[in-house]
């Protein structure tokens, strides 16, 4: 919206009519031929001149910012030209004029198809007239102004630099180039199987035709090994919100979304993969020298998050002031930081250390350096470990496993359903009562599922400062 120094700036009164009255900034005067801008808001009422004002005011801005950014473009894969740039910012102007004017924009060709002929005689009425009729006005009320041609490459580097900008905000370098690559992934998909359209021409049967490629290869006729539903649901789902942002953005809130509905919804997830069982801990990872030759740091995290729970990620980037030996429940504080995000909100949390979880954070009381805002470094060191040692019980054990295991022995052991929320770091379904419980109740009720562990395993563990 545009800022005002004043309610009546911009407003003259003339005879009992109010008029938008202003001069085109100098720096625009050659782009911008009106000179000095005059124009009826058709009206008494003060308020309501303001608001057509506003609306005035905000075409003409939108307008002028043609020039500053046309210059500028986008500094992603597919920059978005100075012509399409322009041609974004005039579409949005002829909105906001007919806005102004009364009348919602509508193309040309709809007007014309139409058959009330009242509603198309207001349209031309409302065109000022002079010696010959405002162009710009006619442009914006009769539709004539042709909407963007932004391919779905180009309106995805808008959605990086200009519309999901707050999405960006406090992610390490890690995150956000994790967080721009599925989404990239998306559109590299869709313009390989459909085609790198302009924004305004996808429609149903495009996003169908994507829908339809992801449904083969889920469903392969050749043999080959079925991919998990949770790309193409992702896939789908960045697509569907890409769209939905972006026509936001660009004022047209209520155009249809071609990817709605579309999901598959029934691919292999989180929930599927398998915990390790007790026994299997005990026996194979709790044991001395399990870990020689991985790096002190990885195998410490391992064994930070069999009697936490915790996400690998979370105890890779956890910081020094966040782990807390010298209280009388040692603890660590799982929290956002400014250059990091947590996967939700109720991520954030306060676990108390018991058993090797304990032993492992005494020995890197200063955190994990080495795999700092490193997940992938980490998660590939990790599992390359545990493959060559055979310690995956199945094909479907994963690292995650770990935090499965605390779950289910929270569970089993009979743990309160919020502390085990608690814990974890899930959202409670249920009405919240209190904190979850004192750090001393919180570090009782987890010894009651601590595995055992001797000296001489404890003495075997690294430490790295």
């Amino acid at each position: 919206m545009a800022v005002m120094k004043d309610l009546n700036q911009h407003l003259h009164r003339r005879g009992n009519r109010w008029h938008y009255v202003r001069r085109v900034p100098s720096e625009y005067a050659d782009f911008d031929p009106r000179g000095m801008i005059r124009k009826s808001l058709k009206t008494e009422s003060l308020e309501v001149a303001r608001a057509r004002r506003d609306a005035l005011a905000e075409a003409d801005e939108q307008f002028w910012a043609t020039v500053a950014i046309s210059g500028q473009g986008l500094t992603g894969a597919n920059p978005v030209s100075k012509q399409t740039r322009h041609a974004m910012r005039e579409y949005q102007a002829a909105r906001q004029r007919a806005m102004a004017k009364g009348f919602m924009y509508t193309p040309v060709q709809e007007i014309a198809a139409q058959e009330d002929v009242a509603d198309i005689l207001d349209r031309l009425s409302a065109i000022p007239v002079r010696n010959a009729p405002d162009k710009t006005e006619a442009d914006a009320v009769l539709g004539t102004v042709s909407p963007p041609a932004v391919k779905i490459s180009q309106a995805l580097e808008v959605y990086f630099s200009e519309i999901a900008v707050t999405d960006q905000i406090g992610k390490s370098d890690s995150q956000l180039k994790s967080w721009r690559k599925v989404k990239r992934r998306a559109v590299s998909n869709f313009v390989k199987v459909v085609d790198d359209l302009p924004m305004h021409k996808i429609n149903r049967d495009h996003a169908r035709k994507f829908y339809n490629w992801w449904s083969d290869r889920l469903r392969p006729t050749d043999g080959s090994k079925p991919l998990s539903g949770n790309s193409a649901d992702r896939d789908l789902g960045n697509l569907r919100k890409l769209f939905r942002e972006y026509w936001k953005y660009e004022g047209d809130e209520n155009r249809q979304n071609p990817f709605r509905n579309l999901n598959f919804g029934n691919g292999n997830s989180l929930k599927d993969i398998p915990h390790f069982e007790d026994e299997f801990v005990r026996s194979r990872l709790l044991i001395p020298g399990v870990f020689d030759g991985l790096n002190d740091e990885a195998a410490l995290i391992v064994y930070a998050m069999i009697e936490t729970g915790c996400r690998p990620s979370e105890l890779a980037n956890i910081l020094p002031e966040n782990i807390v030996l010298d209280d009388d429940v040692p603890h660590v504080k799982i929290k956002a930081t400014k250059t990091r995000q947590l996967k939700t909100v109720s991520s954030v949390r306060d676990i108390p250390l018991v058993g090797v979880s304990l032993e492992a954070m005494k020995r890197a009381p200063n955190g994990f350096s080495h795999y700092r805002d490193k997940g992938n470094l980490l998660s590939g060191s990790l599992m390359k470990a545990f493959r060559i040692r055979k310690l995956m019980p199945t094909q479907n054990h994963r690292i995650y496993s770990f935090r499965h295991s605390f779950e289910k022995r929270m569970l089993e052991a009979g743990l309160d359903y919020g502390l085990r929320c608690l814990l974890m770091g899930h959202k409670n379904s249920r009405p919240l009562y209190g904190d979850g419980g004192s750090m001393e109740y919180r570090r009782d009720e987890l010894l009651k599922i601590a595995h055992p562990i001797d000296d001489r395993f404890i003495s075997s563990l690294p430490s790295v400062g």
